[in-house]
């Protein structure tokens, strides 16, 4: 296999979700990222959003890094499909390693796990622990009521607009998936960027 032109961490739900969107943006996303000769990181799981996303990839010729803590190798059914399965013995490390392999980072509809890698991921961002773009796709409006209280945060004076302005968002994912590789530094954006989905 090629060296991957690019490399795009996704983070996303060990469950599906209940909309049928969301397995069209994780499908969508994959196949993106195959399409243009790149590399997926994501949490090693072969369930939910996780599990469609990796297949996507794989299927579309993406080289695919799973990253997974031996706590939850069974619960979230690891991803023995994976170009390199990587089990950790702690979240912590599971994040780390997915962000070091990563020239940029895209949020899926999904829970609680989903929403605390994108906070640290945009916390370091914010902090210049690194210089990596944040993406989050609001497919079907999933994002709506997290959207209306960063503003409020922001208009409540705990964030600044510039802190905002660090996340990229759009609801389609070859939009955001280009401008997040255009943004990530020479090498690292997939040439040319054509439609795919």
């Amino acid at each position: 296999m090629a060296e991957p032109a690019f490399s795009v961490c996704v983070y996303c739900g060990s469950r599906p979700g209940e909309n049928p969107a969301f397995a069209l943006a994780a499908q969508a996303v994959g196949r993106w990222i195959g399409a243009h000769g790149g590399q997926l990181v994501y949490g090693g799981g072969r369930g939910g959003s996780m599990g469609v996303v990796a297949e996507a990839a794989r299927l579309a010729g993406a080289r695919v890094v799973g990253v997974i803590p031996q706590a939850l190798v069974d619960k979230e059914q690891a991803n023995r499909l994976c170009d390199e399965l990587h089990i950790v013995h702690t979240m912590h490390e599971r994040k780390a390693m997915m962000a070091e392999r990563s020239a940029a980072f895209v949020a899926l509809p999904g829970g609680i796990g989903t929403l605390e890698e994108l906070f640290e991921a945009w916390t370091w961002r914010q902090l210049g622990y690194h210089g990596k773009p944040l993406g989050l796709l609001n497919v079907a409006g999933y994002y709506d009521g997290l959207l209306g209280f960063l503003q409020a945060s922001v208009a409540s004076g705990f964030m600044g607009a510039w802190q905002m302005d660090l996340l990229q968002v759009a609801t389609d994912a070859q939009e955001l998936l280009c401008q997040l590789m255009q943004r990530a530094g020479p090498g690292q954006a997939p040439m040319p960027l054509r439609s795919v989905i």
